[in-house]
């Protein structure tokens, strides 16, 4: 399936060292705002004072539970979106959060995977995805408009799937 290879730029290294050089792509490009989506990643941005936009988390590293971090944002919403499918509830609720002015976290009760593609595809004309890629480091994704397109492509993949 195309979704075990990172859908946007690896960046490979320790915390300090792919910390680092987001920053300098941050600092580089400008993104209107960062999405992060997994619990590590919305941790270690955080602990960097990177302020992101939408926080999506599950409580969960690596498929086992752990303490949920201490992440502050104005807003936090709870939704239901169990592993290996997007929920309507989870798909509303990235949507209004990019409608906020504020910072919204997300809480899934379920799995968080998944949910980096309802984030690419309504987040802002390029916006910085940031989610991790187990064992090598973090992926930025810039939501542009062929990556949008990329994506719709394999969520239309995934609904006709979901039909058979």
């Amino acid at each position: 399936m195309r979704l075990k290879k990172p859908l946007g730029e690896l960046i490979r290294g320790s915390y300090d060292e792919t910390m680092k050089k987001l920053k300098l792509l941050v600092e580089e490009e400008k993104p209107p705002c960062i999405i992060s989506v997994g619990d590590v990643v919305s941790k270690n941005l955080v602990a960097k004072n990177f302020r992101p936009k939408i926080l999506i988390v599950d409580n969960r590293i690596m498929r086992s539970n752990v303490e949920p971090a201490k992440l502050d944002a104005e807003e936090e919403k709870h939704v239901k979106n169990p592993p290996g499918t997007i929920t309507f509830e989870a798909l509303n609720a990235i949507k209004e959060a990019f409608k906020a002015a504020h910072t919204v976290k997300i809480v899934v009760d379920g799995e968080e995977d998944l949910l980096a593609l309802i984030a690419i595809q309504y987040a802002p004309e390029n916006a910085f995805i940031v989610y991790g890629q187990p064992h090598e480091g973090l992926v930025v994704v810039r939501a542009t408009l062929q990556k949008k397109a990329e994506v719709a492509e394999i969520l239309e993949e995934m609904r006709a799937y979901a039909k058979d």
